[in-house]
């Protein structure tokens, strides 16, 4: 039988020959619906032989059926990327989110552009090898490597976000999931970076010696008692019992 003798199904229709003298089959299909509108999502896709029309219908109505479908979009991955981190900062603090952004302001350079859907496993790879070597985009290092820790957090919240688009049925698969840094990558860096030692007790007796008519004694002290920066300058007067001779740990301030 001949492709033009197939009966045709709906939605599947023969469409007239073009001025090239192509005949084409298209057909329309429900997605879904609109969360925004309330209205359903339809997709037309035209095809040159009724095969191929064939195949690509079942595929779409299978995976609608399965709920697996994912309707084609434009969304870039910079584009997700801000919509991610709105959605983010109604749960997070403002420095967590200050965080978030830089780390991903990393990936943004090279993959930002790139079409959500045409975001491949290689692509993120090949932006993981570009970090390890000339990541780093800022001062007088730029061009320089990425250390193990920034790339990974970059990459870390890069498949947070990609998780999400997944949820949201904007992607198939997070292309990102098996990227991992190199076993070779860590021990390099491992070699490379100089062991420092802590100060003993004589060192710390010399330090605090030194520091005692500073403005900032206090603080110096309490950050060799193991505070944080953070802890120590989100202290309050009412965090500490100087006649029981303690300190309560109750907030934290970051300069962003």
């Amino acid at each position: 039988m001949k492709e033009s003798e197939y009966p045709l199904s709906v939605p599947i229709k023969k469409l007239p020959p073009n001025s090239r003298g192509q005949v084409r089959y298209r057909f329309v299909v429900d997605v879904g619906i609109d969360p925004a509108t309330g209205r359903r999502k339809q997709l037309t896709r035209t095809f040159a032989t009724l095969k191929e029309a064939k195949a690509e219908y079942a595929r779409i109505t299978n995976r609608r059926e399965e709920g697996t479908f994912v309707p084609p979009n434009q969304i870039n991955v910079n584009e997700w990327l801000d919509q991610w981190l709105a959605m983010k900062a109604e749960d997070l603090e403002e420095t967590t989110i200050y965080n978030y952004r830089v780390t991903l302001d990393r990936v943004r350079g090279r993959l930002g552009r790139i079409r959500l859907q045409e975001l491949t496993e290689e692509d993120v790879e090949n932006w993981m090898h570009w970090a390890l070597k000339h990541g780093r985009v800022r001062g007088d290092k730029a061009g320089t490597p990425l250390g193990v820790t920034s790339v990974e957090m970059s990459l870390a919240r890069l498949k947070d976000a990609l998780n999400r688009a997944v949820t949201r049925r904007l992607v198939t698969m997070n292309v990102a999931q098996h990227v991992t840094i190199p076993r070779r990558a860590r021990k390099e860096e491992r070699k490379k970076k100089q062991e420092v030692k802590p100060w003993n007790v004589q060192e710390i007796q010399t330090f605090i010696h030194g520091v005692r008519t500073e403005r900032l004694y206090a603080a110096l002290l309490l950050s060799l008692m193991g505070l944080r920066p953070a802890e120590v300058c989100g202290l309050r007067w009412e965090d500490v019992d100087l006649e029981a001779a303690t300190i309560t740990i109750a907030n934290t301030r970051t300069r962003v």
